[in-house]
């Protein structure tokens, strides 16, 4: 028998892809419907709570004839929120994204119809309220809910509805803000949690029949046009790394900001339904001393990649929203991070923009938005090509990655999780953000086997079996049994043993009679450990014998251990150093003795 890896292939998915990117289609369709409706709901309540106008026009807030009075209305869009979320469903509370990738990872990609109704709804009285958050969050999560609820009508798979509810998600994105590769990269570096391309090419599709759609119904993009630039140089090069930094902290300390709102919210003897009135009431305060806090504040970014924002107007609109945007989003109320991102690390940028190198105006607050975003999120990819298609500007794309780099670096070594992450975190979960190839993809059974394998032979007798299992120099607890010309019968142990005796198998019953025509499990040398760790799960065994292909003939013995050594390997490639040289070998022995 020659062995055959005509089955081993770069990836596993199958021609069962084109039907869930077919289905993809149709959630596509669905979010963008969904992602016009939000905006429009959000326009409808902005301009009926502050104007009392009962209609879709483009009015600003700060022109809003209440004057002192419109400290209430934050106020009272937070109570309706509050009741929505207690009475309506607990889950529209919140930005969004957590709620989504917790759907994901714990909950089998399942979302109700509850979710799909009130976040939207409840995410634009927030918003069309004062609330000082963005629509992607809340597009996301509703666009996710869109796409599970189609999956969980039709007869597809877990991780095929998984695939759905992120395609949702990314065309709601791709809605939103016209850009399809920076929601086809959130997908990859935040949702989907793996790469291949059974859940990667229905999401690319989604998010580009939704491009296709919206620019069909006239929605504008790049939403924000941007033609600055800077010329490469290392004085440039050092201004990108030191926005990017500089937004890593920011980062940083808006996170922490978030969660020191929420753990003194969780600290108030009253029931969570009445948080966010306060979060409301400390946003309409904020709102008397800076209008442009308000609100999803598009126009603030229009505002500073066109330069007309002067740095001291730029640190008055950071300090407010940074305030309001933390005790809100603590609060529990329902919003989005991504949009409040981009102004507050665009008003840095802005700020900084007399101290860094020359460049046009609008290009450090760019830069500072994308690597704010890149470092709170921990999505680099994402924020820089989310600044590149908001903009449309392609010469911008290695200052901005220079910046997000730096940003995610200050952030990954400065904090555990990132502001998605430590929420759910707090639920009690621990997520991994850090994607490998399995090392059991990778390494072959002969790789970790034992050769020098110790057997018995069929001819033993099962009170010989028992006796020499039980004898004080047996050094395993398993062993195969082979017959008179190699061919492996099976394995023995003592439960087995115990198995056969009770029984009533007489005593001088051979072990090859015993085994014989039961079913046998085997491993081979040049087969992959993922496939061998499925064979010990479905024989229920924790030994396998090893036998060649050509002839059947015993060559090795493997179990769960040699597994496990696996993983210890990888861990040490991780953790051990040495020089070309041996030097740092050598200090390892050291401290090891030292240790010791």
């Amino acid at each position: 028998m020659k062995s055959s890896e005509t089955h081993l292939r770069d990836f596993t998915t199958d021609a069962r892809v084109l039907l869930i990117a077919a289905i993809a289609v149709v959630v596509a369709t669905a979010g963008l419907f969904a992602g016009i409706a939000l905006l429009k709901l959000i326009q409808l309540a902005t301009n009926f709570a502050y104007f009392g106008q009962f209609s879709f026009a483009n009015l600003k807030l700060q022109h809003t004839p209440l004057g002192y009075a419109a400290v209430v209305v934050p106020v009272i869009g937070a109570l309706i929120i509050g009741l929505m979320a207690r009475y309506g469903s607990e889950k529209i509370r919140g930005h969004g994204i957590p709620e989504a990738i917790e759907a994901i990872l714990l909950g089998r990609s399942r979302l109700d119809a509850k979710v799909a109704i009130l976040k939207p709804l409840s995410s634009a009285i927030s918003i069309g309220s004062g609330g000082p958050f963005g629509a992607e969050g809340p597009i996301i999560m509703t666009g996710g809910a869109i796409g599970s609820l189609i999956a969980q009508m039709l007869p597809v798979s877990d991780n095929e509805r998984k695939t759905l509810l992120v395609a949702g998600a990314a065309a709601g994105m791709t809605t939103v803000f016209g850009t399809p590769i920076a929601a086809i990269m959130l997908a990859v570096e935040l949702l989907l949690f793996e790469w291949t391309p059974r859940s990667f090419i229905p999401v690319a599709v989604a998010a580009i029949i939704a491009e296709v759609e919206r620019t069909m119904l006239h929605l504008p993009g790049p939403i924000f046009p941007f033609q600055g630039s800077m010329e490469a140089s290392f004085t440039g090069l050092g201004g990108w790394v030191l926005i990017g930094i500089c937004a890593g902290l920011l980062s940083g300390l808006l996170t922490q900001m978030v969660y020191a709102c929420e753990d003194a919210f969780q600290k108030l003897p009253i029931h969570w339904m009445w948080w966010p009135m306060i979060g409301g009431l400390v946003v309409g305060i904020g709102g008397l001393i800076e209008p442009q806090a308000l609100g999803v504040g598009y126009d603030n970014i229009a505002d500073m990649l066109d330069g007309r924002l002067i740095a001291t107007a730029a640190l008055v609109l950071l300090v407010v929203k940074a305030i309001i945007w933390s005790v809100a989003l603590g609060s529990g109320t329902s919003g989005g991070v991504l949009a409040p991102l981009l102004i507050m690390g665009g008003a840095m940028g802005a700020v900084l923009a007399g101290i860094l190198p020359e460049a046009t105006p609008g290009f450090w607050p760019l830069l500072a938005m994308a690597a704010t975003m890149g470092g709170t999120m921990r999505a680099p990819l994402t924020a820089t090509f989310f600044a590149v298609e908001l903009t449309g500007n392609t010469h911008v794309l290695v200052p901005l990655i220079a910046a997000c780099a730096a940003a995610h670096a200050v952030t990954v070594l400065l904090m555990k999780r990132s502001i998605l992450t430590e929420k759910i975190a707090r639920r009690g979960h621990h997520l991994v953000r850090e994607y490998r190839v399995d090392p059991f993809a990778l390494t072959r059974v002969r790789e970790v086997m034992t050769a020098q394998v110790e057997s018995v032979p069929a001819t033993m007798t099962l009170h010989g079996a028992a006796a020499f299992l039980t004898a004080p120099q047996t050094r395993h607890p398993s062993f195969p049994v082979v017959s008179e010309d190699g061919q492996v019968l099976g394995v023995i142990d003592p439960p087995a043993i115990l198995r056969w005796r009770r029984a009533g198998e007489h005593r001088t019953t051979t072990l090859g009679e015993l085994l014989a025509g039961g079913k046998l499990t085997l491993a081979y040398p040049d087969e992959y450990l993922e496939g061998l760790s499925d064979k010990l799960l479905m024989a229920n065994v924790s030994h396998l014998p090893v036998v060649a292909r050509e002839d059947a003939r015993l060559v090795g013995y493997v179990g769960w251990k040699d597994l496990m050594r696996v993983r210890s390997k990888k861990l040490a490639e991780e953790r051990d150093r040495s020089t070309l040289l041996g030097f740092g070998t050598r200090r390892k022995k050291q401290d090891a003795v030292i240790k010791a």
